[in-house]
């Protein structure tokens, strides 16, 4: 099957970009040729430091005839109108159909449209691809129009093995490539992909991204391995550094041991946003090696000598700046690096960060006395928490703070927990992240993103559509798994609303604070922050398997804001209706609500009243009575224990009472008062089953 091959070939593609960009020219083009009616088998993309490849193959070599119906005038118009007609659709009126219709007969063209060739459509679709791209920044250069990423240099473009021709801003397409920019040919003469990449692997130039990946790591762990050193893993810098070459060449270089006086994280985190190198560490000890690797794009005559030395330099100079960070940092004390706070805005409607830490510290240690923690520690560690912010080492890599202030904590002999908790209190930063260890740091964590959240619903700031600026939607999720996977009973709305109270007192009054605000009236700003809370929790448990319906049933009853509880009731409600009397019972009780609805709606008002005992006259609507009344004490039992296995258990009793009324008794009766007596008894077992959960939230 016929193949179209594509490349465009530039200047130096950012690695940040090549990967999406790849993808981009993958949709583009196929779309493109799908609504021209040309269909294919499979298409990949690849994207590299000078070029962007694109092959699609089983391509048709022409798209399919069209026929069009079209309809034309009335038989009896003007003739000059059913000529207009016959001019526009080429034929004669002979090849016209007469065709019926509510408003009298029409002339009917079908008009046959041969399907165009590939090439021809292929010459349309990649020019306007190009001049449409999505680069997220582009440039034009020269005296042209065209926008690119960088300089646009040559475009290959074949089908089947011939060049289809064209031009854009005076770049002809054609089937020539170059190879290794320093080692390979820069003149490369191609058809389809197979030999297109066969010949660039033999100029230098590895294709495939996922290669390139592959052959650094490989050679990283072997060169570490021969030196009794282990790589430090970072995927990112593997795809970074995988793209910024086309034939990847990994060499180690060392720097002056007493380097290793600085933390190793400061070392790792120098050397690879500088240098893009990777660190390495001893295989016994698993301390941080003076080794590091780095990825060239040249196989040099002298071994990588000359490349390594240069980075050593470089490196030095990165690592000297370093520790002098690290020695001045440690002449000041933490707590006065956090007076410097009092100094930098937080947010213009919110005040300075001091404040900030202030509030974020009493609500740090209410946390404390909440989950049995030292509320002194956890006070102790708010203070210093954002303290290393104005480091000289988190302004020169502002993402070790956090990870510095414990250093700095350590160096200052304060005690462990409490520096963890200074290192810990932004976690989790992410869904794969871990939540604080320590009690102190629990406390802290939670106040921090508490806090956060509070802050800025007050301010009417919370996340729109897809924007959230102040990732506060992490914020939240965070909050709930340190909640979730630490097992802490706390009451959310009483924090949300003490936290806002202390705020309050000054920081959202305009009248007591400069630059402050008019803040939303706490009622409406903490149920809005607590129904965010909801919506996270709802996305928390889909994504963990639990089923949507059933966390709207256990929330839908309202008057909860302890989340291990409002889990607990979903697990217990998930195992209860895969039992067969979970099954049965709410297939019941859906048949209950069904009918009060509509005899409710018919009726215009409710059944809510008592039950009239001497009416019960059936010994089935006797024994459900009896059954509801026992089942919802003995439901009510447990749920005040937090047996929501045994309230499940007490509800599932109801199944055989429920059955066997419905079976024998007519619930609208010709009988008025008997019809009203049952349809308070319908309502009856809704209001017991909403003792565990809303059933008529739950499908099926």
């Amino acid at each position: 099957m016929p193949e179209l091959l594509i490349e465009l070939f530039s200047e130096e593609i950012p690695a940040r970009m090549q990967q999406k960009a790849a993808e981009d020219l993958r949709q583009m083009v196929t779309n493109a040729l799908v609504e021209a009616g040309l269909t294919y088998e499979g298409a990949q993309a690849h994207g590299g430091a000078r070029r962007l490849v694109l092959s699609v193959e089983g391509l048709d070599a022409k798209a399919a005839d069209v026929n069009e119906e079209r309809k034309g005038p009335r038989v009896d118009a003007p003739q000059p109108a059913i000529d207009g007609f016959l001019k526009s659709t080429g034929l004669t009126l002979p090849q016209l159909k007469v065709q019926d219709d509510k408003k009298g007969q029409f002339y009917i063209a079908m008009i046959r449209k041969p399907g165009r060739g590939a090439p021809e459509i292929i010459a349309e679709v990649v020019p306007d691809t190009i001049r449409k791209f999505p680069w997220p920044k582009s440039m034009r250069w020269g005296s042209g129009t065209l926008r690119w990423v960088r300089p646009l240099h040559s475009i290959i473009c074949t089908f089947d093995g011939e060049v289809v021709p064209f031009e854009i801003e005076g770049i002809r397409s054609g089937n020539v490539t170059r190879g290794h920019r320093f080692m390979g040919s820069q003149h490369i003469e191609v058809r389809r992909f197979e030999d297109y990449a066969q010949k660039l692997a033999r100029a230098f130039v590895i294709v495939d991204a996922a290669t390139r990946v592959e052959t650094i790591r490989t050679e990283a762990r072997n060169l570490a391995f021969a030196q009794g050193l282990e790589l430090i893993e970072d995927e990112g810098l593997l795809k970074e550094t995988a793209g910024l070459v086309e034939w990847p060449v990994v060499l180690m270089g060392q720097f002056d041991e007493s380097f290793l006086a600085v933390p190793p994280e400061v070392i790792a985190t120098s050397i690879k946003n500088h240098q893009k190198c990777f660190a390495l560490r001893n295989a016994v000890t698993g301390k941080l090696a003076n080794r590091y690797l780095l990825v060239s794009n040249l196989v040099a005559k002298d071994g990588g000598k000359t490349i390594i030395a240069g980075n050593n330099k470089v490196i030095a100079a990165r690592l000297s700046d370093a520790k002098f960070f690290w020695d001045q940092d440690r002449k000041v004390r933490l707590e006065d690096w956090a007076k410097k706070l009092d100094a930098i805005t937080f947010h213009a409607k919110l005040g300075n960060q001091g404040e900030r830490v202030r509030h974020i510290a009493s609500l740090a240690g209410e946390i404390a006395q909440l989950i049995k923690s030292d509320p002194k520690k956890a006070v102790d560690a708010a203070l210093l928490a954002k303290a290393d912010l104005v480091t000289g080492m988190v302004g020169e890599f502002p993402e070790l703070q956090g990870l510095m202030g414990r250093y700095y904590a350590l160096a200052e002999h304060i005690e462990a927990e409490v520096a963890d908790a200074v290192r810990d209190h932004y976690k989790p930063v992410g869904p794969s992240d871990s939540i604080p260890s320590s009690p102190t740091g629990l406390a802290l964590a939670l106040a921090d993103k508490i806090d956060t959240l509070v802050c800025f619903f007050a301010i009417a700031e919370e996340p729109t559509g897809s924007k959230d600026p102040y990732a506060l939607r992490r914020a939240a999720l965070g909050v709930i798994r340190q909640i979730l996977e630490s097992d802490l009973r706390l009451n959310l709305v009483d924090l949300l609303q003490a936290q806002y109270d202390r705020r309050n007192a000054g920081q959202f009054d305009p009248s007591l604070s400069p630059g402050g605000f008019r803040a939303k009236p706490v009622a409406s700003t903490n149920l809005r922050l607590f129904n965010f809370f909801i919506e996270r929790l709802k996305v928390y448990l889909r994504d963990k398997g639990a089923r949507h319906d059933l966390i709207d049933a256990v929330i839908a009853l309202g008057h909860q804001d302890d989340l291990v509880l409002i889990v607990n009731r979903v697990e217990a409600l998930s195992r209860f209706l895969e039992t067969d009397d979970g099954k049965n019972l709410l297939s019941g009780v859906k048949r209950a609500s069904n009918i009060l609805r509509i005899e409710e709606k018919k009726d215009g008002r409710s059944y809510d009243g008592d039950v009239n005992i001497s009416q019960l006259i059936k010994g089935e609507e006797k024994a459900l009575h009896t059954a509801i009344t026992q089942a919802v004490g003995q439901a009510r039992r447990a749920l005040r224990e937090e047996d929501f296995e045994g309230a499940m258990a007490a509800i599932a009793r109801l199944r055989g009472p429920v059955d066997a009324f419905f079976e024998h008794v007519t619930v609208n009766d010709k009988d008025a008062t008997f019809r009203e007596n049952r349809l308070r008894l319908l309502n009856h077992i809704r209001a017991a089953t909403a003792e565990v959960a809303d059933f008529s939230r739950i499908e099926g």
